[in-house]
Formats: structure tokens, sequence, C-alpha cells
């Protein structure tokens, strides 16, 4: 049989046992809790730049991609933006608008600027910088189809 201090022993030994594991399991349980919090704490870095990127994007100039070149601005008619800020090509053609005596057609725009206006859709380009001038607020589009200054 088993000497009862040999089972004394043990039953301590098992007690100290179970209260170190509960230790061990509140100490493992205040890690998980504090992995956690630190696997937020990595993302909110993370958005903010995110969240400030976009920003940035949305307030950046942008240069669109056409024809295999980056073709500048143009940029919207805002008060302190005058039309130097136009790239040189629209700057031209702004300036014979303005010029005019009163609406004009694509095709005295072509014709003042020095395009060949008998090749057919050779003015199709110019339409639509005028057309992107009058979207801008630079110009006026009549229903016409004609093109006025703005005052």
């Amino acid at each position: 049989m088993t000497d009862p201090a040999v089972l004394e022993r043990i039953a301590t030994r098992r007690s100290e046992l179970d209260g170190l594991e509960e230790q061990l399991a509140k100490h493992l349980e205040e890690v998980h809790a504090e992995r956690d919090e630190l696997a937020v704490a990595e993302k909110v870095p993370a958005r903010l730049s995110e969240k400030v990127a976009a920003a940035q994007a949305t307030t950046a100039p942008v240069s669109a991609q056409v024809g295999g070149s980056g073709a500048p601005p143009v940029p919207y008619r805002a008060p302190g933006v005058d039309k130097g800020a136009l790239p040189p090509e629209y700057q031209r053609i702004l300036a014979v608008v303005q010029q005019a005596a009163g609406p004009v057609m694509t095709r005295h725009v072509g014709e003042a600027l020095g395009l060949d206006t008998e090749v057919r859709g050779a003015l199709e380009p110019l339409r639509a910088k005028l057309t992107k001038l009058a979207d801008r607020g630079r110009l006026r589009k009549l229903p016409d189809g004609n093109f006025t200054g703005r005052l």
C-alpha cells in the first residue's frame, strides 16, 4: 500500500501545479490580448497613410497620358488662375477666339492657326481642345457649335 505521506506530497504538488496552470493561463490570455491590440495598432498607420495618399491623389495635379506622351493639364477657370497656366497650344487657341469679333467656327480657328482645314478629320483634335476649354470655363460653346470667349 502507499504511504500517506507520499499521497499528501502528491496532492500538495498537484495543487501547486494547478495554481501554476491558472497563473500561466491568465498570463497567456493577457499575451493574446496584447498581441491582438498590436495587430490593430499595426493597421492604423497603414490605413492613415492610404487615406493621406488618396487625399493627395485627388488634390495633386494630374497629367494625362495621350498618344504616348504626358499631356499637360488644362486647369479650370478660377480666380487667380490666368491663361498663362494653360499649355501654349491652348493659349494660342484661346487668343484666336478672344480676338474674333463674334462667335467662331472650329474651321475659322483652324485657319487662323495655320492648320490644313481641307483634310478630313484634321479639325477634330482642334474641336476637342475647344470643347475642353469650354468645359473648363475658358470659352463658351453655343448651341450651334460655335465658340465665344468668356467675359
